[in-house]
C-alpha cells in the first residue's frame, strides 16, 4: 500500500531549527525521487527541496538554500528535511512526495503524497 507519513512539525521562533521526517513504505521510496513542498495559507504549493535516487544529487528552491537540507536514509525508507534559520515566511504545510521521474520541482511530477505536516514560525 502506498503510504507517506510526515512527521516532526510544530511552533517554532525564528532563527530555530525543526527536522522533518517523511516515512515511506518501500514500494513508494524505492528507486524514487523524493521531494518537500509547502503550501502557505492564502499561496500555491510551491517546491522546497528534493533528492534523487539513490541520494547525493539535491535541489532547493532559492528561498530556502544554504538553510534547509534534504537527506534520505535508504534502509529506513526515510526522507528527511533539516530546517534551520527559520522565518515567519516559512510558516506552511509541508508535504512529503515522491516522483518516479526525474523532474523535481514540478508538483503533478509526483505521483505520491503525504498528509502534511504543519510548520508555524513565530517572530
Amino acid at each position: 500500500q502506498v503510504q507517506l507519513v510526515e512527521s516532526g512539525g510544530g511552533l517554532v521562533q525564528a532563527g530555530g531549527s525543526l527536522r522533518l521526517s517523511c516515512q515511506a513504505s518501500e514500494r513508494t521510496f524505492s528507486r524514487n525521487t523524493m521531494g518537500w513542498f509547502r503550501r502557505a495559507p492564502g499561496k500555491e504549493r510551491e517546491f522546497v527541496a528534493a533528492i534523487k535516487w539513490p541520494g547525493g544529487t539535491t535541489y532547493y528552491a532559492d528561498s530556502v538554500k544554504g538553510r534547509f537540507t534534504i537527506s534520505r536514509d535508504n534502509a529506513k525508507n526515510t526522507v528527511y528535511l533539516q530546517m534551520n534559520s527559520l522565518k515567519p515566511e516559512d510558516t506552511a504545510v509541508y508535504y512529503c512526495a515522491a516522483s518516479p521521474g526525474s523532474t523535481y520541482s514540478y508538483p503533478p511530477a509526483y505521483k505520491y503524497w503525504g498528509q502534511g505536516t504543519q510548520v508555524t514560525v513565530s517572530s
